[in-house]
């Protein structure tokens, strides 16, 4: 007997000790004699685990723990062609720890799950080409790393077998892309370093760089600009180093003929068959579905397997992988029409209570805003923004310090430059009338820009790069105009010369407040700038650039601006006309938001130091702006609910499926993409990203001015994106004979102009109520 068949008998003799004795005795005589038989000859007494080999008629072998007519528990499977599978099974499937091998010597050892390679695993290939992280469905998904048989290294974020998301690969030759990566390719966001010290930052398409880009000497100097293969299609300027002398001779073309050439993906070492694919039928699988209870929702029974044939109930319909990418995702029609997922109507709630039903439908989600091109009335305005930034932040300025002197926030502290049309010696020549520019505070803007992380080559392509900004329709009563940047980073709004005021006289108290709390909701401030046009009227342009909070690839399919106050705080649109463009206020507002314990604490202690600095400086009328994004939209449009059970614990509303160890629910597609994409998580922070349940709530209908509704305990997958904005109106005189000239007409407590310290506490009162921790 071989060692691995005595670990196994003594696994077998441990498990009988804990039976009767009557039946140890009869489990050991069985062991005893270790009976050969061929599997059609089984007569098994139901629920019965013993030891066995097993010969069946197409010649393969099972040697281990076996019981109702399949392997149970530990065993040996031999194929005839030379694959074995050593490890744990349940009900015929491989599914717990276990090793994999094929007859080319590549080996599969982790852990599996209904026949596939699933969870934590190492694969190391016949030429040493070895994956150690996570799987699903045989697919490298979730993080992981690989080194290639060429010497090649990536390590981050996989998706169906490919790399996606975030990454790191480094070439053998000492070459590394650090960024984002899309089936398998540098695509979005990433950092090309090469082994000379050179380096390209920007977007990629494809495997190259397409979009906006800055390339980086070693000795300083950077070019800026667009970047793509076709050289009719790229532009850009180049800025040298202090100490460059002479000319430069260099061709930004170079980069896709010379410096990518040692920069190939190795296609890797492809798996020949898959474990999942050498799966047998056992009797006992047949038995155990006829027992399953069949879900009442829609496509219950339409269930694919990833070799294309028939599965045993898994629920899944991925495709195989393949490095190569050809067969590695199946179409997205599929994924949905294999989930069984089903919408939970309004038209249950009970509305004899005198509720008022409220229906969600979520519109195509579109781009915000009218792209200004030439002709557009704005179409200098921004020629001469984009100048301005351009100068202000590529010229030449000395290293900065966080701990700023007095004199930096002096409100005298401006820069007036001049750009004739011709050109000068500072300004390069424009085709916009002339016109001057004016900096204010630049050494505390260049501060916070560092401060927040921000670039200052990648904030120059942003808003001064070949694409055009986008007009927004102003969503206030204030009469500003907002600018949006290309690539949704960066919101420009114009001030009036009152909020230039109020910003530059709490520009100090605002730096030691972000200084020293990295997770404020409050807006971040980037520059603050004028344009002073030419001509007769000598017109003057003063804004403000600031983070947009609505960056991000995931659609806002709901906005709100929330105040705390009723009056006027309703947007006059049905239903049918919301869309993803469209700003809902406080009385539009339908839910709670519940967010995990931890991060829910820390909502509440930073809208408290938030609201507390607002209303030191005397601010009102700031509002917080939420966005919500649905993790589950069915195809009518509707957003998918998730069932609450009294235990806490969340089921999905969806099909039950089969499992090793007996029913699970199987999973919704919120939580698939979360199985599928744990990279994403990584970015949460404080008003960014932030998973949550949305609860529904109802008002009244008799009870017109309810700020928030009853919850109905209905619940949505969401992810939120909040700050607080508007922070630029004081309680000046202004809004204090708003305030009393509205409230002879309005409950007092019901207007928006009221003081900064009752302003606060509404505030601070109705964001804890629409806020709150899950339980």
């Amino acid at each position: 007997m071989s060692k691995e068949f005595s670990g196994i008998v003594k696994a077998w003799e441990f498990t009988v000790k804990k039976a009767t004795a009557k039946k140890k005795a009869k489990k050991n005589i069985i062991f005893a004699t270790m009976s050969v038989a061929h599997v059609d000859d089984d007569l098994d007494t139901p629920g019965e685990v013993y030891y066995a080999e097993k010969i069946l008629n197409n010649g393969d072998i099972y040697t281990g723990q076996w019981s109702d007519n399949c392997p149970n528990g530990h065993g040996k499977y031999l194929w005839s062609d030379g694959c074995m599978y050593v490890g744990d099974w349940v009900k015929g499937k491989t599914m717990g720890k276990g090793k994999f091998s094929w007859p080319s010597g590549a080996t599969y050892e982790g852990k599996f799950k209904n026949g596939y390679m699933d969870g934590e695993g190492i694969y190391t290939g016949c030429s040493n080409d070895t994956y150690r992280g996570s799987w699903v469905i045989n697919m490298k998904h979730g993080k992981g790393t690989r080194d290639y048989v060429n010497g090649d290294h990536y390590e981050g974020d996989w998706r169906r077998g490919q790399p996606d998301g975030q990454g790191r690969y480094q070439w053998i030759n000492g070459n590394q892309y650090i960024g984002q990566w899309r089936n398998g390719k540098m695509n979005g966001n990433g950092t090309m370093i090469w082994a000379n010290g050179n380096r390209y930052d920007g977007s990629w398409e494809d495997g190259f760089p397409k979009g906006n880009g800055t390339f980086r000497w070693g000795d300083g100097s950077f070019y800026v600009g667009i970047w793509s293969k076709d050289s009719r299609e790229q532009s850009g300027t180049y800025y040298p180093s202090s100490s460059q002398t002479g000319t430069f001779d260099w061709d930004p073309q170079d980069v896709y003929s010379i410096d990518l050439l040692g920069c190939q993906i190795s296609p890797g070492e492809r798996i020949s068959v898959y474990p999942s694919q050498k799966m047998v039928s056992w009797p006992c699988e047949g038995e155990f579905l006829q027992k399953l209870p069949i879900a009442k929702t829609p496509r219950a029974n339409k269930r694919n397997s990833v070799d294309g044939r028939l599965s045993n109930g898994d629920g899944y319909s991925w495709g195989s992988e393949t490095d190569a990418g050809s067969n590695s995702v199946c179409s997205e029609k599929q994924r949905e029409s294999s989930e069984g997922m089903r919408s939970f109507s309004t038209d249950d709630l009970d509305n004899s209570r005198g509720f008022t039903p409220h229906c969600i439908k979520i519109q195509p989600n579109k781009k915000p805003g009218t792209t200004i091109s030439k002709g557009h009335k704005n179409y200098e305005l921004m020629l001469n923004l984009q100048l301005g930034i351009r100068h202000s932040v590529g010229k030449p300025a000395p290293a900065t310090s966080l701990d700023l002197r007095a004199t930096a926030f002096d409100t005298k502290e401006k820069i007036w430059t001049k750009f004739p049309t011709e050109g000068s010696k500072h300004t390069p020549p424009h085709q916009s009338a002339e016109f001057k520019w004016k900096d204010y505070c630049p050494l505390v803007f260049r501060t916070l820009r560092k401060l927040f992380k921000v670039d200052p080559a990648d904030y120059m392509i942003s808003i001064c790069g070949n694409d055009a900004l986008r007009e927004l329709s102003s969503p206030g009563k204030s009469g500003s105009f907002f600018y949006l940047t290309n690539d949704d980073k960066y919101m420009i709004k114009t001030l009036k010369k009152a909020e230039v005021k109020v910003l530059l006289g709490m520009l100090p108290a605002y730096y030691n407040h972000v200084l020293t709390f990295e997770n404020t909701l409050v807006t971040k401030f980037f520059g603050l700038h004028c344009v002073k046009l030419t001509g007769p009227a000598q017109k003057k342009v003063r804004f403000v650039i600031m983070g947009n909070l609505f960056c991000t690839e995931n659609a806002i399919h709901r906005r709100f601006d929330l105040k705390g106050s009723s009056h006027g705080r309703v947007t006059e649109k049905p239903e049918s006309q919301i869309d993803s463009t469209t700003t809902l206020k406080d009385l539009d507002l339908n839910f709670i938001f519940r967010l995990q314990k931890v991060w829910f604490q820390e909502f509440c202690r930073q809208v408290d130091r938030d609201c507390d600095f607002l209303e030191q400086e005397r601010i009102m009328d700031y509002s917080l702006l939420v966005g919500v994004h649905f993790r589950e939209v069915s195809d009518s449009g509707e957003p998918v609910t998730t069932e609450m059970h009294s235990s806490g614990v969340r089921t999905p509303t969806a099909n039950a499926d089969q499992s090793g160890d007996g029913l699970t629910p199987r999973l919704s597609r919120a939580d698939m993409d979360l199985l599928f994409d744990p990279s994403g998580w990584a970015s949460i922070r404080l008003g960014i990203n932030m998973p949550a349940k949305a609860e529904l709530t109802m008002r009244r209908s008799d009870f017109e001015s309810q700020l928030v509704g009853e919850p109905t305990g209905q619940y949505y997958d969401v992810i939120l994106f909040f700050g607080i904005i508007d922070i630029l109106q004081n309680y000046d005189i202004s809004k204090k004979l708003e305030h009393a000239y509205k409230a002879f007409q309005y409950d007092p407590t019901s207007i928006s102009a009221v003081d900064p310290k009752q302003y606060s506490k509404r505030f601070r009162d109705f964001i804890l109520k629409v806020f709150a921790e899950d339980t």
